[in-house]
């Protein structure tokens, strides 16, 4: 028997709209930007998106990639290790294959083994620590950063050859990224026979680091390099001086926030920082600099200029073997590639095989300087 199907204005309507959506899902590539949008991690979040966006708009006003606009899928991670399943199978099910992924160490560790199951190309322009690559060993997962294992012995060498210490302090956060980098540091001081007087892990979120500034103290460290994030080392800055330990701190890229100076107040002066090398000034980076400024963003950060690389890497590779992310993989894995951070090349686990760090001082105005 028949069933007759009466179909209204309003059901063809609804049917038009449904369609012209697919239509629409079909003209776009999908691109899923997982950073911390809320907690105290938003700056880093809030750089990598700058960058990403930018990207995306540049191409997109240029024609986008084979023709289709590139749609950016923003997401919520709150850099909280928690959340990192969540937020990667968000990525999944909006559709997208591939990812500007998280800025934060101790989520993407979790995430990357989302992506690879799922088949996603994800790139991170933040994430440093060893782990994320060196435990699942990934076909999809990319950097534009470099490694903690890369970081940590550029600072510790700059510490043992230009600063020269007597007795040095390694504090870290007790979390993926802070314990990783410190570790490194520790490792590569000890090699340089510089004496660590003190190696010890903090609380995140404490309100008072007195008694591990009391033991630095009777220690008599003379520099302290600190591995995390900058509300703790805000916190270490300002204490410290406010209870008489006038030495030298230096911290990794993490630290780099410029809430830090809301935190550390005066007591900022003199730090030292690690960061990506200032890629604005890359001789042909005038153009993108202009797009950042166009679209009143700032480019100077530790991320802006790795996410703007993320999505060139991924539009390079859907213009050279299509959409499938398994050849887009297969590409950026055998190529070089020229980016807003310069000659990209990766090694088998998705490394790049050469990045630029550089030191920075901060002065008591908030302002850094490239040593």
């Amino acid at each position: 028997m028949k069933i007759a199907q009466r179909f209204t204005p309003l059901a063809v309507a609804l049917g038009a709209l449904m369609l012209a959506g697919s239509v629409h899902a079909a003209d776009t590539i999908k691109i899923g930007i997982p950073q911390p949008m809320t907690g105290p991690n938003t700056q880093y979040g809030d750089q990598i998106q700058a960058g990403a966006l930018t990207a995306i708009e540049t191409i997109n006003a240029k024609g986008g990639v084979k023709g289709k606009q590139l749609e950016p899928i923003l997401i919520d991670d709150g850099c909280e290790p928690k959340q990192a399943v969540p937020a990667a199978n968000r990525v999944v099910n909006s559709g997208a294959k591939f990812a500007v992924a998280h800025a934060c160490s101790g989520v993407t560790v979790p995430a990357v083994n989302v992506y690879e199951q799922e088949g996603i190309v994800a790139i991170t322009p933040g994430a440093t620590s060893p782990l994320v690559t060196d435990t699942t060993k990934p076909h999809f997962f990319f950097r534009t950063i470099g490694r903690d294992d890369q970081q940590g012995p550029f600072a510790a060498n700059y510490i043992a050859k230009t600063i020269k210490p007597k007795k040095v302090a390694v504090l870290h956060d007790k979390q993926t990224y802070g314990s990783g980098v410190a570790t490194q540091v520790k490792n590569t001081l000890e090699k340089d026979k510089v004496n660590i007087a003190v190696f010890e892990g903090i609380n995140v979120g404490d309100s008072d680091y007195s008694a591990v500034i009391t033991k630095l103290k009777s220690a008599g460290v003379d520099f302290v390099y600190f591995g995390g994030y900058h509300p703790e080392l805000g916190l270490l800055l300002r204490q410290s001086r406010e209870q008489g330990l006038n030495v030298q701190f230096m911290g990794p890229e993490g630290t780099a926030n410029q809430d830090l100076v809301a935190i550390a107040g005066p007591a900022i002066d003199g730090l030292l920082v690690t960061l990506p090398a200032d890629f604005t000034k890359l001789p042909g980076n005038e153009s993108v600099v202009k797009a950042f400024e166009a679209k009143k963003r700032n480019p100077d950060g530790a991320f802006q200029m790795p996410a703007y690389a993320a999505v060139q890497l991924i539009a390079d590779g859907i213009n050279a073997v299509g959409e499938d992310p398994a050849k887009v993989a297969d590409y950026l894995h055998k190529n070089t590639f020229n980016t807003a951070i310069g000659k990209v090349e990766y090694d088998a686990k998705g490394d790049l095989k050469d990045f630029e760090f550089a030191v920075y001082k901060w002065d008591k105005a908030g302002k850094k300087t490239q040593l």
